[in-house]
């Protein structure tokens, strides 16, 4: 079942920014991958999806928003699952630069 008590709440001026999204005009599935996907056919369409978010005009709020509510899955806000894992883990977690 899907936590969702980090979530702010069903208000609209928390989920406004979702109207302006560039995804909106984008099959959702470029942004999620489907089971088993790996290699060459992960990195281009994960730097596909990228791609409509590095023009994106909420681009910082979709950013926010994932990182606030630990959003599992899927590139939000231009950064991929194992990115916002990075940043929201732990630093002795972090591999070494």
């Amino acid at each position: 079942m899907t936590d969702v008590s980090r979530l702010p709440g069903a208000y609209d001026h928390y989920w406004e920014w979702q109207l302006e999204a560039a995804c909106r005009q984008v099959e959702n599935s470029l942004f999620f991958h489907p089971s088993g996907e790996r290699g060459t056919a992960h990195k281009a369409r994960e730097e596909a999806a990228k791609a409509v978010c590095a023009d994106c005009p909420v681009r910082i709020a979709c950013r926010r928003h994932a990182l606030a509510t630990r959003e599992p899955y899927g590139v939000w806000g231009g950064l991929s699952e194992d990115e916002r894992y990075l940043l929201l883990a732990p630093r002795h977690r972090r591999p070494a630069a």
